[in-house]
C-alpha cells in the first residue's frame, strides 16, 4: 500500500454537500463532521423524518444542514434531488455515495448464509440496485450540479471486500466471508470508480472509493474494531482534497488499497 499523507486538503467551509444513508450510523457521523467544518450538509435519507431529526441535531450543534426525502433506488426522487439541489443552491461541491445495504449475512463479521454457488438471483439483484446502480445513477444525475462547483468532489464509500486482491487471498481478514451480493457490488462501484475518474481527468473533479473501516454499526456489528467516527474519517478526508490530491484511487485512512 502507498500513502496519501503528503496530499493537502481544502476547507469544506462554504460548500454544498449532500450525503446519501445520512440518517443512521455512518452517514450521520460523516454529516456531523463536514457540518463541523462549515459545510451546508443535505443529508438525504428514505425516511424524512429521521433525516429531519439529523438535521436538527446538527443545527443543535451549531452546524448547517437541511433535509432530503431520497430513496437512491428511485429515479423520481433521484431527479427531485437534482431539481431540489438547484432551486436553492444552483451547485453541488461534494457527493458522498453513503447509501447501502448488506442482506447475505447478519453482519460485517459473519460468513454469508449462502455460498455463492447457492446465492439467491433476488438477492443478487436488490443489493446491485441499493450498492452500484443508486450511486452510478445519482452521479449522472447531479453532474450538471457538480460541473458548476470550482472544486467537485464525489467520495463512493465502497469496502475493502469490494478488493478482487483481498478476496482472493487466503491471509485477508475478508476472504473467508464469500458474500456474492455485497463483495460483488462493491467491486462494480470501484470500477465505477475508477472509469468514471479517468474520464473527468484533467477537469478539477476528484473522484474516490474509501473503504471506511470495520464499524460498529448495525451492519458491521458489534464485533468491529472501529468506532463510526473514525470510519467518517476517511470519508471526509477524500470529500475534502486539495487541488494536488489524488483521483480514481481506493483508500484507507492515508492509505491507497489494492483493486
Amino acid at each position: 500500500m502507498t500513502s496519501d499523507a503528503t496530499a493537502s486538503r481544502a476547507s469544506p467551509a462554504g460548500k454544498i454537500a449532500l450525503v446519501t444513508g445520512a440518517a443512521r450510523g455512518l452517514g450521520v457521523e460523516i454529516s456531523r463532521q463536514l457540518a463541523a467544518l462549515g459545510a451546508h450538509v443535505i443529508v438525504a435519507a428514505r425516511d424524512r423524518r429521521k433525516a429531519e431529526d439529523t438535521v436538527a441535531a446538527l443545527r443543535a450543534e451549531g452546524g448547517s444542514a437541511s433535509a432530503m426525502k431520497l430513496d437512491v433506488t428511485s429515479e423520481a426522487d433521484r431527479l427531485a434531488a437534482r431539481d431540489a439541489i438547484e432551486a436553492a443552491h444552483r451547485r453541488l461541491d461534494i457527493l458522498i455515495n453513503n447509501a447501502g445495504i448488506l442482506i447475505d449475512s447478519p453482519d460485517g463479521g459473519t460468513p454469508a448464509e449462502r455460498q455463492p454457488s447457492e446465492a439467491r438471483e433476488s438477492d443478487l439483484r436488490r443489493t446491485f440496485e441499493v450498492n452500484f446502480f443508486a450511486p452510478l445513477r445519482l452521479t449522472q444525475t447531479l453532474l450538471p450540479l457538480l460541473r458548476r462547483s470550482e472544486a467537485p468532489r464525489i467520495v463512493n464509500v465502497s469496502s475493502i471486500r469490494g478488493s478482487l486482491t483481498h478476496l482472493s487471498d487466503p491471509t485477508s481478514p475478508v476472504y473467508p466471508i464469500r458474500a456474492l451480493g455485497y463483495d460483488t457490488s462493491k467491486a462494480a462501484l470501484n470500477a465505477f470508480t475508477i472509469l468514471i475518474a479517468e474520464e473527468l481527468r484533467g477537469t478539477p473533479f476528484k473522484i474516490n472509493a474509501v473503504h471506511p473501516g470495520w464499524l460498529r454499526t448495525s451492519m458491521g456489528g458489534d464485533r468491529a474494531d472501529m468506532s463510526v467516527a473514525d470510519g467518517a474519517h476517511t470519508a471526509v478526508r477524500y470529500a475534502t482534497l486539495g487541488d494536488d490530491g489524488p483521483t480514481g484511487g481506493f483508500f484507507f485512512l492515508d492509505e491507497r488499497l489494492p483493486w
